[in-house]
Parts: C-alpha cells; sequence; structure tokens
C-alpha cells in the first residue's frame, strides 16, 4: 500500500486507455476519487477501458477532489464505427492512373516528340 504525500494539490494522472480497475487504482494511489456519469456500477467495471476524462491529465486538483471518466464515447464523439462504404471515393491516381481497368479502352495516350534548335 503507498502513502499519499502530505500536499494540497495533486496532478491528474493520464487514465485514458486504462482499463477501469487500473484508474480506480491509480486515482486512489493520490488520494482523489474516481466518478463515472455512464456507468452508476462503477465498482463492478472491470475491464471496461475509459475513453474521455475530466480534469485533463496532468492538471492541478486539489486532494479528495472528483474525476470524471467516461468509458462509452457520446452520441457523435467517435468510437469506429463503420468504415464502408467510404465517401467520398478517393480521387483517382496511382496505379489506377497507369493501369487501365478491365472493360476500359486500351488506347495509349499520344506521345509528344520534343526537337532540338
Amino acid at each position: 500500500m503507498r502513502l499519499v504525500p502530505d500536499t494540497s494539490d495533486v496532478r491528474v494522472p493520464r487514465l485514458v486507455g486504462l482499463m477501469a480497475v487500473d484508474a480506480r487504482e491509480a486515482i486512489r494511489e493520490r488520494g482523489l476519487s474516481l466518478h463515472a456519469p455512464d456507468r452508476p456500477d462503477l465498482r463492478l467495471a472491470l475491464v471496461d477501458h475509459v475513453v474521455r476524462q475530466y480534469p485533463q491529465p496532468g492538471a492541478r486538483v486539489p486532494r479528495e477532489s472528483a474525476v470524471y471518466v467516461w468509458f462509452d464515447f457520446g452520441e457523435g464523439e467517435g468510437g469506429g464505427g463503420s468504415r464502408e462504404p467510404r465517401l467520398p471515393v478517393p480521387p483517382h491516381g496511382g496505379l489506377r492512373r497507369e493501369l487501365a481497368e478491365p472493360g476500359e479502352d486500351t488506347q495509349l495516350p499520344r506521345c509528344a516528340t520534343l526537337s532540338c534548335p
């Protein structure tokens, strides 16, 4: 068991990416309390990963302050989602520019001739 230093302010640790059990331990070591608005049963959450926190990592707060964490992305905040179909379609170029697609006209482009004076 770690002893908490007797100072009035502590730095908030980075919790994003940690599992719930590790986040609780990191907060407890600094003398802070952990709250999760999206998890009323926070003590039962073990392997859920923190996706957001407030206050931000590195902020100085008084000892025994509350640190809020979220385990799920809110509406419209990301989280991956579906990646297909990808619109708009990426621009043509690269190998597509060099190789003809099946069914397309394979006529070679006209060449230009350079002359010397």
